[in-house]
């Protein structure tokens, strides 16, 4: 019953409590676990909503209470219940999760839902609100112009965020009352991650190992630079939409843009159709080699979002092959040929970035249970380090091997030199293994590496060296 004779206060969920849409967040949870029954479902469903509904959330069922919720309705309800207020979930997603959400925060047991056969939406909605409370025997908040057919019936309208059509009621005299909204356009910008771009500099490494420094091989390689930069966009917002649960029990990413609520999914999922069309835009017109690259690192990606992350070593290996194919897209945007030992060279290299990656975040893991998402634990710890040694190992013998090859004297005459540069190389990758194993760098080593300033300055006395065997200083400065 409620009390002092208020009304029953009824909130929709789906952008009004939550910050959150239950529908979206149970097709990407699918997608994550069983994409494949996922995208079953979703055919053989095609056109009936609440049946999609009610099949989604029993492919992947989802934890509602780590959900994002709109504070300031949160705290409308908590007042609500604090004066005797009943406060009743409605909504059009499926009533396993609805009656769950209102289990974890204590709201009415009787809720308004979508079972499988009815969409609870819109008139259907008001409906049964109307049947349960009368016309006028309730107030509701909502957040989109399906809710006009219920705010009609109810007696106060709560709107959240800005709901166009929601303006007529208030012309019409009705008590309208308007609540913050949700989505926030700096967190989509944050979403994009723009500061991991500086990991597509690696496309320049074609032209400094082959020293074609001219504006004919940059101008293509910088486009290039871009479609990666938008490729890899895209795919962070899908390996977020897939890692939702996952974020939110991590002390940081919980505060990541999906994550936390910041910026609705569709918006998301719009983004990145945007985003692979300009990936894809610009690879076309560069030339087919490079859109070969293009299309492979985002297969290899999602494959990697929806199930090689997961899987113990192999995650490794494939962050160091999609690091090795950036430096062959950057190889094929600005036509430059690329030595197999190159190749050979920074794929042990990026192996041991890889295992940093780990060492890293699972150093600063809390506990001994494996990661989120992951297939790691912290007693793996010693097995990174070793494998991490192995790469760092192979890279300098492939780096020796190159220095004494046919192609490495012809391009670097003086090659001692390269033995020389040997020297801060090694050093470079001792440290970058040492920071990740006390947990000192950030989170991705590549984006750590271009931001640390020891680390570049080693950076620049190794490429320093082996510019002085080619004999380019001599050739750019005379003498």
């Amino acid at each position: 019953m409620n009390g002092a004779g208020f009304k029953p206060l009824v909130l929709d969920v789906d952008g009004t409590f939550l910050k959150t849409d239950l529908l979206w967040e149970c097709f990407w949870s699918g997608l994550g676990h069983a994409p494949i029954a996922t995208l079953r479902a979703c055919l053989r469903h095609l056109g009936r909503r609440a049946a999609l509904k009610q099949a989604l959330a029993l492919i992947a069922p989802v934890r509602t209470d780590l959900m994002p919720v709109n504070t300031e309705v949160a705290d409308l309800a908590l007042q609500s219940r604090v004066a005797g207020r009943e406060v009743v979930l409605a909504s059009g997603s499926d009533a396993t999760l609805v009656r769950q959400l209102a289990a974890n925060y204590g709201l009415s047991e009787r809720v308004f839902a979508s079972d499988g056969q009815v969409n609870l939406t819109g008139r259907n909605k008001a409906a049964a609100l109307v049947e349960a409370y009368g016309e006028g025997g309730f107030d509701y908040a909502g957040n989109g112009a399906v809710d006009m057919a219920v705010w009609e019936k109810a007696d106060n309208a709560l709107v959240v965020g800005h709901v166009t059509s929601a303006r007529l009621l208030a012309a019409r005299g009705r008590n309208v009352v308007e609540l913050s909204g949700i989505f926030n356009a700096r967190g989509l910008i944050r979403a994009l991650r723009p500061h991991q771009w500086v990991k597509n500099i690696l496309l320049i490494l074609p032209m400094i190992a082959s020293h074609r420094f001219d504006l004919a091989t940059l101008v293509p390689i910088l486009w290039g630079i871009a479609a990666f930069s938008a490729a890899a966009s895209s795919i962070y917002i899908v390996n977020d939409l897939l890692d939702l649960e996952a974020d939110r029990l991590h002390p940081t990413k919980k505060n990541r843009p999906f994550a936390a609520g910041a910026v609705p999914i569709p918006v998301g999922m719009a983004a990145v159709a945007a985003l692979w069309v300009v990936a894809l835009g610009i690879a076309v017109a560069l030339n087919a080699a490079f859109l070969g690259a293009v299309v492979l690192y985002m297969v290899t990606s999602l494959a990697y979002s929806l199930k090689l992350k997961r899987m113990r070593w192999v995650d490794v290996a494939t962050l160091a092959l999609l690091y090795t194919i950036r430096v062959v897209a950057g190889a094929a945007a600005g036509q430059v040929n690329v030595s197999i030992y190159m190749l050979i060279f920074i794929f042990p290299v990026f192996i041991t970035l890889g295992c940093v990656k780990r060492l890293t975040e699972l150093t600063l893991a809390t506990s001994d249970e494996r990661l989120p998402g992951r297939g790691y634990g912290r007693p793996d710890r010693g097995d990174l380090l070793n494998v991490a040694g192995l790469g760092t190992v192979g890279a300098l013998l492939i780096f020796f091997l190159y220095s004494i090859s046919e192609q490495g004297r012809l391009l670097y005459p003086t090659s001692w030199l390269l033995w020389v540069a040997m020297v801060p190389m090694a050093l470079w990758l001792a440290r970058m293994v040492l920071l990740g194993w006390y947990g000192k760098q950030d989170y991705d080593p590549i984006v750590f590496a271009m931001r640390d300033k020891f680390g570049i300055g080693i950076l620049m006395i190794t490429l320093s060296l082996m510019f002085w065997a080619a004999g380019l200083w001599s050739q750019w400065f005379g003498g």
